[in-house]
């Protein structure tokens, strides 16, 4: 995993030269908006279970994929969704603090749409429930948060796309 500042260091190092004007701007943006960040992490901390409760309610809930025949109809099937719900939000929020997405390659995606496929696991209704995320999380975080948030939840739905 890496982080704004390491990313920006990393790049400007392996071209053997100083930060350019556009990697500080970066950096003061990355800076500026840490007390942001730090917010939200910490509503999103205290708030976990409920935002992915009301994820499931209104994404999977009352759906062909709840009910008798769908993939989520065990209770085993079902606390597994719920469990891969909570990391998404667990590493979007560590991705948002870093403000650089690839932990969320190397914890989530790789390999993930795969795996779901080889299961059975629905990609659209993963989709689904990964933008009702995007969605729950900023009513909670507010709409500064929610659109940062939601950088890092736009990018598991593409890399489950």
């Amino acid at each position: 995993m890496q982080d704004a500042i390491t990313s920006l260091i990393n790049k400007s190092d392996v071209q053997g030269k100083y930060l350019d004007d556009n990697a500080l701007e970066k950096l003061q943006n990355y800076f500026h908006s840490g007390d942001m960040r730090s917010r939200a992490a910490t509503a999103v901390s205290a708030n976990a279970k409920n935002i992915v409760t009301k994820t499931v309610a209104q994404s999977l809930l009352y759906t062909d994929i709840t009910g008798p025949g769908g993939n989520m109809y065990t209770c085993r099937r079902y606390a597994a969704c719920v469990r891969d719900l909570d990391y998404f939000l667990r590493y979007a929020t560590y991705a948002m603090l870093a403000g650089d997405p690839s932990i969320l390659d190397e914890r989530i995606l790789n390999g993930l749409r795969e795996t779901y496929n080889s299961l059975g696991v629905p990609i659209g209704a993963t989709i689904r429930a990964v933008q009702a995320m995007k969605e729950v999380t900023a009513s909670i975080v507010g709409a500064d948060a929610g659109r940062e948030m939601g950088v890092y939840f736009d990018y598991i739905v593409s890399g489950l796309s």
